[in-house]
């Protein structure tokens, strides 16, 4: 069973992922599909019964996936691999850094189960990915918000050059930013809503959450705003210095990730190297291992979900 993280009643796109990649593969014959023995649980399925001759099942061979990659990505062509996070970023490290991103080669690496999107516990939980791509040169890092984000970065991160690494939401994947003007770019962040009481800047699921935070609230006429950042690295930091400078407003940096290593303290050096000094704080996961249960349970443990973070927003302000 694929865990939804999606709200009841939420509007949602069954495998995004799979779908755009399908699309994308009947306008591009280099793009082939690569996962190790977990096709159906990152929606690569899809591409593999449309396109059974460009698909690779490579088994339970993380180093051996990311090392064929490579090479195909050599022979000209453009490999999307799939697999969980844990299993690309601290299995597979080595091969990514020097098969793949040394040479700076065509792969597009998607991984399911980011941060806390389990239950399964630190085996299975990537709460560390973001900050082990981003050390790696050349290496560009996304995390998407929604489906409309993985729809619209599909055929962005193919035409991109260079290795890339992509969070993927699997299974039935809200639609959040269909109700905002917007349009993924590749290395840009976007307002999706003003405020003047509070910033979230947010990337991936935590966008979602920041919305929904700002929405709760606007009830208690705190206004907050929320600029989602899709791509980590490289960073947007004109947008992201332009808003952290206007007066007044509370900076929260959200995130489905470690404190260490991931957006925050991106955000937290550019400020610095700046000299532009707000009030600043973390949402995110704990430098901890974390634990195993019912996600809902988990969120609100580690203070990710919209009641904790709607919470965590007015204790701040006081």
């Amino acid at each position: 069973m694929i865990a939804s993280i999606a709200s009841e009643g939420q509007a949602t796109t069954t495998a995004p992922f799979g779908k755009a990649l399908v699309e994308l593969a009947s306008q591009r014959s280099d793009v082939v599909g690569m996962t190790a023995d977990l096709a159906k649980y990152t929606d690569l399925h899809l591409f593999g019964q449309a396109f059974p001759e460009r698909f690779f099942q490579m088994g339970m061979a993380e180093q051996n996936l990311f090392g064929a990659a490579g090479g195909m990505a050599k022979a000209g062509l453009t490999p999307f691999v799939t697999t969980y996070a844990v299993f690309a970023t601290r299995r597979a490290f080595d091969f990514i850094h020097q098969v793949i991103a040394e040479e700076k080669l065509d792969v597009k690496i998607a991984c399911a189960l980011p941060g806390l999107t389990t239950g399964y516990g630190p085996s299975h939980q990537a709460c560390e990915d973001l900050a082990l791509m981003r050390a790696i040169p050349s290496m560009t890092v996304l995390d998407p918000c929604d489906a409309v984000d993985i729809e619209q970065m599909v055929p962005a991160v193919a035409a991109h050059k260079g290795p890339v690494y992509m969070r993927l939401l699997r299974g039935a994947v809200p639609r959040v930013l269909d109700r905002y003007d917007y349009r993924f770019q590749l290395g840009k962040a976007q307002l999706l809503r003003p405020g003047s009481d509070v910033l979230f800047i947010s990337t991936g699921l935590l966008t979602m959450r920041a919305l929904e935070t700002a929405e709760a609230l606007a009830a208690d006429r705190i206004q907050a705003a929320v600029l989602h950042v899709p791509t980590v690295k490289p960073l947007d930091v004109q947008a992201i210095l332009r808003e952290c400078q206007v007066p007044g407003r509370l900076v929260v940096v959200a995130e489905n990730h470690s404190t260490v290593g991931g957006l925050g303290e991106a955000v937290a050096a550019e400020l610095m190297r700046a000299r532009v000094f707000p009030a600043f704080r973390q949402i995110a996961l704990p430098d901890a291992f974390l634990d195993a249960g019912a996600l809902p349970t988990l969120h609100d443990r580690y203070g990710i979900s919209p009641q904790a973070m709607v919470a965590s927003v007015k204790q701040w302000l006081g």
